[in-house]
């Protein structure tokens, strides 16, 4: 990576083009902006964006074309945490280590909050696919349509309805597991074939990358489930025990703090030499940041 791309200067490149990209409402759409951005910059790993840009980094792809694909995705995801804290979800008040969204705005302003950063990561792919340059603009049109799957009726948000009608009930592992893939590896693969997408890579790369973020993301849940027990309020930023609160089934309480921790740890070395080809020190960063994943404490 040269000097002028460091990780760091990626990181600040992306907090600005998010920021950026909020309106600054004045008159009567002044609060739901103010909503929309109150989460859309609360911080976090950004790791769904960042991973977008690597992997298409490591494959030949210009930031440029990356940079709009990664905030909307951002946005995507800031979208679907605001919905899951509200009352008629999973009723939290703390995300981040602050209020959450519809604590501070109401109910109200957080749907339409949630459904504004949605429709404006939809917007912005759109808008970027439409300018690219002929030659690339086929990859981003692919990327843009796989990233809606991903987190559309059929990825992410069959998770969450699957979730939600688990609450109370025994379920199986691999009821479970359609959960935690759909809810959470969904938009791990939107980012990591998103980006192999956007660079035009082979079916066979784009098809390798997509099954080594179905694994890690299957392991961030599985380590989320493992810090709802084991972790701090400092270090998460919310209440320990919301799973347990609502009844739900985690892989912690199917099979166990031990095995949970042992299969994080199998499915992110699964992930890894999927992911051995990955060329340039960009590649690096990706398998990089898995490990990171892998060990984290918030």
């Amino acid at each position: 990576m040269s000097e002028k791309m460091t990780d760091r200067v990626i990181r600040e490149a992306l907090e600005k083009e998010l920021f950026l990209r909020i309106h600054k409402g004045e008159g009567a759409d002044r609060t739901l902006w103010e909503a929309m951005e109150y989460s859309l910059m609360a911080g976090g790993k950004r790791v769904r964006p960042m991973l977008l840009i690597y992997t298409g980094l490591s494959l030949g792809a210009p930031m440029e074309l990356l940079m709009p694909f990664a905030c909307s995705l951002e946005m995507i995801h800031t979208s679907s945490l605001i919905h899951d804290d509200l009352p008629a979800m999973d009723n939290d008040d703390y995300r981040r280590g602050r209020l959450t969204n519809h604590k501070v705005y109401g109910e109200a302003a957080a749907i339409l909050a949630g459904d504004g950063l949605l429709n404006l990561a939809y917007e912005t792919m759109a808008d970027n696919a439409a300018k690219a340059d002929p030659a690339v603009q086929g990859n981003a049109v692919r990327a843009m349509a796989y990233i809606a799957a991903c987190a559309g009726s059929k990825g992410m948000m069959a998770g969450q309805i699957a979730d939600l009608e688990s609450e109370d009930k025994q379920i199986s592992a691999e009821e479970l597991t359609y959960i935690e893939f759909n809810k959470t590896s969904r938009l791990l693969m939107a980012a990591m074939k998103g980006g192999a997408l956007l660079a035009g890579a082979d079916d066979e790369m784009t098809e390798r990358l997509e099954k080594a973020a179905g694994k890690v993301g299957l392991a961030f849940q599985i380590q989320d489930d493992v810090l709802d027990v084991e972790g701090s309020f400092e270090k998460l930023g919310k209440p320990l025990g919301s799973d347990e609160k609502s009844q739900k089934s985690t892989f912690v309480s199917l099979y166990g703090i031990s095995e949970a921790k042992a299969r994080v740890k199998e499915l992110s070395e699964e992930a890894m030499q999927l992911l051995q080809d990955l060329p340039e020190e960009e590649g690096e960063y990706v398998r990089k940041m898995i490990r990171q994943l892998q060990s984290r404490d918030h």
